[in-house]
């Protein structure tokens, strides 16, 4: 079954670099215009200290990964830092959905876990931690703006566990520019968010006297919550929390609007 088409709409992608040209490349397959605006940048991190939980217990029973970036930075510090894989070799690995699932498996390692739904809070409802021993820990591998719903429900079970932050997430300033231009003069037909950090990124560098009258599509709940918080209404939310998934939920509200026609 072919994907819904774009129909030529423009796609404003707000996404971090490198990950925002994998989307610009399917909006493409599928027949839109992609306009690339980075707001984020990753960075991993790379000090000694960010080690401490793995260089001060040998073993782990669980290891929670919530995001491809969680996974990529993890497994670089490992090998810049000669940090042993075996390791891992009897930890479970709990992943937040397919993605970080599969970016986990191009570096060899089965997920044990992944929740029906790709988010911390059905992650949290759906783990069952009966299946360890309560004098294992849990190490939760995180960036600095992962929300505080698995550590928190951890310390509310009173699960031991320890914390990575293997990288930072920051505000794009040098997209200001292109942003208001693009909202300006292009007109974006849908504005794509990925992360509530998009979200956040979006209303500082955007321009107060430009309106938006563009359609928001949020890549999950989570991410909807904080447009909803600065008034934006997201209709476009995927079933999937992936980027086909909000393609392919854009490609159907696209064709139930009857915008086809207007091409």
């Amino acid at each position: 079954m072919m994907p819904p088409k774009l129909y030529g709409r423009n796609i404003l992608i707000t996404r971090e670099k490198q990950q925002a040209q994998i989307f610009s490349d399917k909006v493409l397959e599928r027949g839109g215009n992609p306009s690339v605006v980075p707001l984020l940048t990753i960075s991993c991190k790379n000090h000694q200290d960010v080690m401490k939980p793995l260089q001060e217990n040998t073993y782990f029973s669980w290891l929670f990964f919530t995001s491809v970036n969680g996974v990529h930075c993890f497994f670089q510090l490992l090998n810049f830092y000669n940090i042993d894989k075996a390791v891992l070799a009897e930890s479970k690995l709990a992943a937040v959905g397919q993605k970080t699932a599969k970016a986990l498996d191009e570096y060899g390692y089965q997920v044990d876990f992944i929740p029906s739904v790709y988010n911390a809070e059905t992650m949290r409802n759906e783990f069952n931690y009966s299946n360890t021993h309560t004098d294992e820990h849990i190490l939760l591998i995180k960036g600095n703006r992962s929300r505080r719903v698995l550590p928190d429900w951890f310390k509310e079970q009173g699960i031991p566990f320890e914390q990575m932050e293997v990288y930072e997430t920051a505000r794009n300033d040098a997209s200001k520019d292109e942003l208001n231009r693009q909202l300006r003069y292009n007109h974006p037909d849908i504005i794509t968010f990925t992360s509530p950090s998009s979200v956040d990124a979006f209303m500082t560098l955007k321009e107060t006297a430009i309106s938006v009258n563009a359609t928001i599509a949020c890549i999950g709940t989570t991410t909807g919550e904080r447009a909803l918080d600065f008034g934006f209404r997201c209709p476009v939310v995927p079933n999937e929390f992936t980027i086909d998934g909000m393609l392919d939920q854009i490609g159907q509200y696209i064709e139930q609007k009857g915008w086809m026609d207007d091409e």
